[in-house]
This record gives C-alpha cells, structure tokens and sequence, in this order.
C-alpha cells in the first residue's frame, strides 16, 4: 500500500488515535504515541498558540525522554489536526509552529483542502485530508493530499453514511495514495477487516474517549460503558453537520433525542439550551460502543488493541474453520 515505509516502521498496529473534539489533549496523544501508534493533536483544542506551542514543547520532551529510557520500542508519530474553516493566515501560522516543532504530518478537515495543501508540501509536510462522501474524496484527491481519512457511517462525530464494504474498495479502485478508514472501529479484528478491504491505517476515536489519559468528563467514559449501539442518535440538529450523539447525553442536558430543535447551521448553537455546547456537554460517540466495556490507560489498550489484531490475521479462512485444520 501507499503508507510511507518510515511511518510504518514506527508503529506497532496500523492504527491512529484519532483527533477529538475536547478529548484530545497532550496526555491522550503523548501516550497514544509513546505506546506505538500514530496519533492527531487538535489545534482547536488549545485555547491560544501560545498553549499549543506548550503543548508540542511537552509532548516532544517526552517523546525524547522516551526514546532515551526505550531505546528498541517503536514511537509513534505525531500529527496535527488543523479545521480549514479559519483563515488561511491563521492556518500558516499554525503550520509554522508546528515544523519548527519537528511536526511534519497533518490531518486536515472541512472546506476545500487546496490552498492549505499547498502550504503543507512547500514545507515538506505531508496531510491527510477527512471526506465523508466519494464526492468529497474526489475533490481532495484532485487538490493533491497525501492520504484521504474516509470517515464511514457508524463513526463517532461528524459521521458519514457509506459502509466501509462500499467506501473502502471504491476509494482505493480510484486512487493509490494512503486511505485510513474510520467509523464504529474500536477492536483488532476490525482494524484488519479494514486493511483486507483497502485501507493502510484505521481511526478509533470512540474507543480512545473511554480510556485515562483522554480529557473526558469521567461521566462521559461510564456513559460509553453503559451504553450501545441503542443509544445513539445520528443527527444533524445539534452540530448543523450530521453526527453520532449519546442519547443519554442529550437528555441530561433537558432536550427530548425523538424532538430535536433545528439547528440554524453550523457552528451556530443558539438552538440549544443556555450555556450548552456540543462535545462539551453534549457527547458523541460511535457504533464500536458495542465493544467498549472498560477504561484502561492508553498502553493497556493498544496492547490488547495489538494481541487482538494479530489474532485475526491468523484466523483461518471459512473451509478450515469448518474442518477444524490449519493450512
């Protein structure tokens, strides 16, 4: 596949701890790293650049601190995450900040990728861009990225409506760069029925909100426990895009998940009670709920994360299932 063969050779599973909404902070991604998968930094999570330079500074010492006191362990690499609705001199400027931090890889969302595409591979950078729909793959495609982040139904957040069964061969019959799948992965064996269906990384968000390190309400992590697939609601009257909420989430806050108010638009949150924001209060999640039963710390999860998709590879196919051999 596409995967660049340095970035491979640094991970332990094909696997991103994907970027997450009020979620992410330097202690889920440094940890997520540090165990030997890839992982995304959001830069909207960071109140000002002045944090997030803190935050990067952090997160490199311990990323150098751990390659002194594990020399032979893979490390991760990092990404930022940068939502190209700002403007694009505020994206520049974050993009200067974060090489001259040694950040080379980005994973970018909304709007059109092009300009700051662009910016990326003039500093030598490379980026994964999320689509939702072939539509908008194809037009990542022709603004020139590096990898596309296909965000398929079932996924926690802003969800799109293919099933991976359909996306997956579909984006790589048209395109020979880098495909990371996500959507409702939250186990080993899915992140290889994902790689047998085309994809060279797979995002789990959902499944990385219920552990330590992630910068959740602890209210947040037992609700994934407690809850399933039953649960949630996929719509687009909280966000203004459409997303997967926990139902259960939504009542707490005083509003009915069967009546919803109608969203205004995007980024627009007047609909909803006073003082009451998405991902802040209001919570997301997606279909790999179903698996989640437990909050381990980082390195625990990407261990059983490991085991279980290496199972899988050697699980033998349907004929000597049946005759109870190996081939």
């Amino acid at each position: 596949m596409a995967l660049a063969p340095d970035l491979r050779a640094a991970m332990v599973l094909p696997a991103i701890c994907a970027p997450m909404m009020m979620v992410s902070g330097p202690e889920l991604v440094g940890a997520a790293c540090r165990a030997g998968i890839m992982a995304g930094l959001p830069r909207h999570n960071a109140r000002s650049a002045q944090e997030f330079g803190g935050w990067l500074d952090a997160l490199r010492r311990s990323f150098d601190d751990h390659r002194e006191t594990h020399p032979d362990a893979p490390a991760g690499p990092l990404a930022v995450n940068l939502i190209n609705a700002r403007p694009l001199d505020e994206l520049i400027a974050d993009l200067d900040l974060c090489f001259a931090h040694g950040v080379q890889l980005f994973i970018t969302a909304m709007g059109n990728p092009t300009d700051l595409t662009r910016a990326i591979h003039d500093r030598g950078g490379t980026v994964f861009h999320d689509v939702t729909s072939l539509r908008f793959a194809e037009r990542a495609i022709a603004a020139g990225v590096d990898g596309l982040v296909c965000i398929g139904s079932g996924g926690g957040g802003h969800s799109g409506t293919l099933n991976a069964l359909a996306f997956l061969p579909r984006v790589r019959a048209l395109w020979e760069g880098t495909i990371i799948f996500a959507g409702a992965v939250s186990d080993g064996a899915a992140i290889r029925a994902a790689e047998i269906l085309g994809a060279d990384l797979v995002y789990l968000g959902t499944r990385f909100i219920a552990t330590r390190e992630a910068r959740a309400d602890d209210a947040y992590k037992a609700m994934l426990v407690d809850s399933g697939v039953g649960d949630l609601v996929y719509t687009d009257r909280i966000s203004g895009v459409p997303a997967n909420w926990l139902a259960p989430s939504l009542a707490r806050q005083g509003l009915d998940p069967a009546n919803l108010p109608v969203s205004p638009g995007p980024r627009r949150h007047d609909h909803l009670p006073e003082g009451v924001r998405p991902w802040r209060e209001l919570w997301s999640a997606g279909q790999g709920i179903e698996t989640i039963r437990d909050v381990p710390d980082v390195a625990e999860l990407v261990t059983r994360l490991r085991r279980d998709y290496v199972a899988a590879c050697a699980t033998p196919d349907w004929r000597d299932r049946a005759t109870g051999t190996a081939r």
